[in-house]
């Protein structure tokens, strides 16, 4: 007996000490069978982990427990009892939370006031009058924050504040209702290692206070770390239910893929050529006219991956925005093959040669409600063949485009290019913005966090698809908080704190407690 039909056999009536029961759930999508046959048991007080490849169907169905979706088929049962109403209040009222991999908040409130949204505070004013007790909430806040080390202001707005911290928020939002099962949708997908570590202490310690937690993540080695069981997702059926401590992260990647996964980077040695990126003095303010960016400079030649490395928030994010004019610089110059390009706006440098993959794919990556083949024709849409020459649209070209690169990157959606990008899993968004930038063939290609979010086979090709670039020529500039990324892929590393870039070395010649070194400001290069 296999595995996934062991799965089903062991399927009893859902009482005792099961969290959650899950039988035969089956849900479809116009085009696509998200869960087929998923038939699962999660106790409580564990750890279990949901593995799969982007699109196997795990946001969906943890999104079925949370109650944001109704199955066509099977039944839920949480804590002894089936579930007959679907929606997330009642799913919170079964005492069910969830960090969803993509953001859940309002732009214009503050931390504090997403955080409680919905089950505002209220104390009565003069006797009567109901008015939302926000002073005793921030300092509620403020002492969670403090207490799971995940520091916030809760007076900020959510506007102003970068990718981490807003994961942040999205993980004490379900920590302060006090959830008793617990799904965290890629949460470490943007948090440095540092923070990486607080979260994973912090779900060993829900764990030991009796909180049941379900982690869906990419990242084999964290689930190894903290996870009691693992459920195994393929193309949207469950293939396997391991004890993770008798599971190798190898043979757990092989379920996922279907396949053997290799992400050992043989790389040659770099052929440079000619300076494609020259960057002088580049001085960055943030909106509070505060500089980011601090003097930053250096150059990447032809045939070079050249990475900067340091902790979230020190400037590196701001220098890709810089570079490709999302951001104003302030001072410096920036030349791309001996023409400057400082002032320029951000098609110019487009058309120019930058290739460019955001660390936020919804924010500036993607138009979500676009569909998917509109989105991959986002630099051509206005050329040719796209376009005629009276500025007529030709949706032809663009389904045409869509069906060659959807087939090239592996690219999941449930009708192909006429797939609207918001129904995309994170993975596969991403994807999209790799093919699309990938495709433009550009001198200078940057690549910011390029791996975020995506499993084991899709980092796998990714790493080959920046390589090959590599060995075509072009000039990458990558940008990771994986360190493990940046020294299996880069040819230059510059490690940058507080907005100053320490040091600039040949990879070969950093190792990684010399780079995690600069990484913390505690050495510097005279």
């Amino acid at each position: 007996m296999n595995d996934s039909s062991q799965a089903h056999s062991n399927i009893r009536d859902p009482a005792g000490t099961l969290a959650v029961a899950l039988r035969r759930i089956t849900k479809r999508f116009p085009g696509i069978v998200a869960n087929d046959d998923i038939s699962l048991e999660i106790k409580e007080g564990e750890i279990f982990a949901l593995l799969g490849e982007n699109g196997a169907g795990k946001s969906v169905l943890m999104s079925i427990l949370f109650g944001l979706y109704e199955p066509e088929e099977g039944e839920v049962w949480i804590k002894g009892k089936r579930m007959s109403h679907f929606s997330p209040r009642e799913a919170a009222r079964q005492g069910v939370g969830m960090v969803h991999q993509h953001f859940k908040l309002v732009e214009n409130y503050t931390i504090a006031q997403n955080i409680v949204l919905g089950m505002e505070p209220v104390k009565r004013f003069l006797g009567g009058v109901p008015l939302v007790d926000m002073k005793a909430t921030n300092e509620k806040i403020r002492d969670l924050s403090h207490r799971f080390k995940l520091d916030v202001d809760p007076l900020q707005l959510i506007s102003e504040i970068n990718v981490a911290t807003r994961q942040k928020v999205e993980i004490l939002k379900m920590l302060y209702r006090e959830a008793d099962i617990l799904i965290f949708d890629e949460p470490t997908a943007i948090l440095t290692p540092q923070e990486v570590d607080y979260l994973l202490q912090i779900i060993r310690e829900l764990r030991e206070g009796g909180k049941t937690v379900i982690l869906i993540s990419h990242k084999l080695e964290e689930i190894k770390a903290v996870a009691d069981r693992c459920g195994i997702l393929h193309r949207g059926r469950l293939v396997a239910v391991k004890e993770v401590a008798q599971t190798s992260t190898k043979e757990m990647a092989s379920l996922m893929v279907g396949r053997e996964v290799i992400l050992e980077v043989d790389k040659p040695p770099a052929r440079m050529g000619e300076t494609v990126l020259k960057v002088r003095d580049l001085r960055v303010l943030n909106r509070d006219k505060v500089a980011v960016v601090k003097g930053v400079s250096f150059e990447i030649r032809a045939g070079e991956i050249f990475a900067i490395a340091g902790v979230a928030g020190n400037g590196q994010t701001e220098i890709a925005d810089a570079l490709t004019g999302l951001m104003a610089t302030a001072s410096g110059r920036v030349f791309l093959l001996d023409e400057e390009i400082t002032r320029t706006g951000v098609r110019e440098r487009n058309l120019k040669g930058i290739s460019y993959i955001p660390e936020d794919r919804q924010s500036y990556g993607l138009i979500l409600d676009y569909d998917l083949s509109y989105n991959l024709a986002l630099k051509n849409y206005f050329k040719e063949p796209f376009s005629s020459p009276g500025g007529r649209l030709r949706q032809e070209e663009f389904s045409r485009y869509a069906e060659r690169l959807i087939e090239i990157y592996d690219i999941r959606s449930n009708r192909g290019g006429g797939s609207v990008v918001r129904s995309l899993s994170g993975g596969n968004q991403q994807k999209a913005i790799i093919a699309r930038e990938i495709d433009q063939d550009s001198p200078l290609m940057i690549f910011v966090q390029p791996t975020r979010g995506l499993d084991v086979g899709a980092i796998e090709n990714t790493w080959s698809q920046i390589l090959k670039e590599r060995e075509e020529g072009k000039g990458i500039l990558l940008v990771s908080l994986e360190l493990e990324e940046v020294m299996a892929l880069a040819d230059t590393i510059g490690v940058i704190y507080n907005g100053e870039l320490l040091t600039v070395k040949a990879a070969k010649d950093f190792s990684k407690r010399e780079i995690g070194e600069y990484m913390m400001g505690v050495r510097k290069d005279a």
